[in-house]
């Protein structure tokens, strides 16, 4: 071995035996940097963020019941589109920190947990007075939310969809759209277009603000065709057009300027016989090599709206009679005089005498002629006379001799027959009526009635009752669908698809 190949093998070992230690520094270095890492917690991912509110909002919408679909409807579908929109921009970037969002940003998903916690407090309270006006509060700010993210970015968005509501199928005609106020909607091109979107002029793209106000699709036909109206910005950016799909129906989108077109048969939502459902479209929209999914809500209406029964409380007077026997009056006269007893009687209260009902009773007639009884020397007598006071009866008992020499004594009384009106009610009953869309139901009023009671079942799940007096104004009750009136001759409920009171 030569002195130059020792030096190299030197050289190599030395270099290898740094190599080694850098290594072993590295991943001891990198095994604390881990160990770190593990002891801080990692907040949740953009996508974690939405996948939890989804969850959420699922869970409510499956708790709400009858009532609760038709008042927060607006709210839902408002939530409903701001999460789809959030959902779209960050698709992007869905595995970035949601802390890393800037805070102007995090609103919006604030905003969708407030819509959240306030539909869990109206459900937890049904039949709470303010519930709906407390879940509207919350989405208050989802139309700004949705224009703020209409104008400064590029990912799709919807910002209103009509109808909101499906009336039922059997029905008559042909279809309708409907606005808020129940007016038939303009049916020629551009003016029907504006109107059916429920757009009012403003600031928004293209000069429009979605407003969310009920609109109706009124099918009047056996299975009519039901027009799906969306307005929103780049719906049409990829190349394959937009598709919707509703349970097993699947359409293509007729695309106008800043607006999608689905006509779809009525069969195609789903229809309870009893119950109003929330029936859920799904939209594909292809953006930047992806497709974008919106989740479309309508309340679709039952096929029978609900039934109802009227209770009167009716007053009846009926007389009860009682005879009275008064008290004995004595009139005594010495001899040769004459002597009167008037008495006056007022009947007990809450009765009153039937003058036609009366009589005096002579009960003693005595006389005396040098102290040998004799009646027939008592010329006296007992009578009705004029009363002080209306209502009273009174009698004079009079004592008179027929000679001089005599005395007397007459001992009197009378008896009436006593009369009162009492009360008797009873109980008039409509027994369960149904209700038929669009075909007003009347029940008589009972002239007699001082009271009634109206018990409502819709929908299937949605009890109330009412109830009013016969006198001065009554309160009527205000209902979803349901139009009522009464007055002094009847009660009149008709049953309305287009009856909704304004929030």
């Amino acid at each position: 071995m030569t002195a130059g190949s020792t030096a190299s093998e030197s050289y190599w070992g030395r270099t290898l035996a740094l190599v080694a230690v850098l290594l072993v520094a590295c991943a001891a270095l990198a095994f604390g940097l881990l160990h770190e890492t593990r002891g801080v917690p990692v907040g949740p991912t953009i996508a974690e963020k939405l996948v939890n509110l989804r969850a959420e909002r699922a869970e409510l919408q499956a708790r709400a019941d009858g009532m609760a679909r038709i008042e927060l409807l607006a709210s839902l579908r408002a939530a409903s589109l701001l999460f789809d929109a959030l959902a779209a921009r960050y698709e992007p970037e869905r595995e970035q920190p949601y802390d890393g969002l800037p805070a102007r940003r995090r609103d919006m998903f604030d905003r969708l947990d407030a819509v959240n916690a306030a539909l869990r407090a109206a459900l937890d309270r049904p039949g709470a007075p303010g519930r709906a006006m407390a879940v509207n509060q919350a989405a208050g700010g989802i139309l700004a939310d949705l224009e703020r993210l209409a104008s400064h970015d590029q990912a799709p968005v919807i910002l209103s969809y009509t109808p909101h509501i499906l009336a039922p199928r059997r029905m008559t005609g042909e279809l309708t759209l409907l606005s808020e106020a129940g007016a038939a909607l303009p049916t020629d091109g551009a003016a029907r277009d504006g109107a059916a979107a429920g757009l009012v002029g403003g600031d928004s793209p293209g000069g429009m603000v979605p407003r969310f106000a009920p609109s109706f699709a009124v099918p009047v036909a056996e299975d009519p065709v039901v027009e799906i109206d969306i307005v929103g910005l780049r719906l049409t950016a990829g190349h394959a057009p937009p598709v919707l799909t509703m349970g097993p129906w699947r359409g293509e989108a007729e695309v106008l300027p800043e607006r999608l077109r689905f006509r779809l048969p009525r069969s195609a939502f789903p229809t309870d016989i009893a119950r109003a459902k929330l029936a859920a479209g799904s939209l594909f929209v292809r953006h930047a090599s992806r497709t974008q999914v919106f989740q479309l809500l309508f309340l679709s209406l039952p096929e029978k709206p609900g039934s109802f029964a009227f209770d009167q409380k009716v007053r009846s007077m009926t007389s009860e009679s009682n005879t009275l026997v008064s008290p004995e009056i004595l009139a005594r006269a010495p001899v040769g005089e004459t002597r009167t007893v008037r008495r006056c009687f007022d009947p007990p209260p809450g009765w009153r005498f039937d003058m036609d009902r009366r009589r005096v009773v002579i009960v003693e007639r005595l006389g005396w002629l040098d102290d040998i009884p004799d009646e027939t020397m008592n010329g006296g007598g007992v009578d009705f006379v004029r009363e002080d006071a209306p209502g009273q009866i009174c009698i004079s008992v009079v004592a008179k001799p027929v000679t001089k020499a005599a005395r007397s004594a007459t001992i009197g009384r009378f008896e009436a027959t006593l009369v009162r009106d009492r009360p008797v009610d009873g109980v008039v009953k409509s027994g369960i009526r149904a209700l038929d869309w669009n075909e007003a139901v009347s029940v008589p009023i009972d002239p007699t009635m001082i009271e009634w009671k109206l018990y409502l079942r819709l929908f299937g799940d949605v009890d109330r009752e009412f109830d009013g007096q016969a006198q001065g104004s009554a309160a009527l009750p205000e209902i979803p669908f349901l139009r009522i009136t009464i007055d002094d001759k009847s009660l009149t409920l008709r049953a309305d698809p287009t009856a909704v009171p304004a929030p």
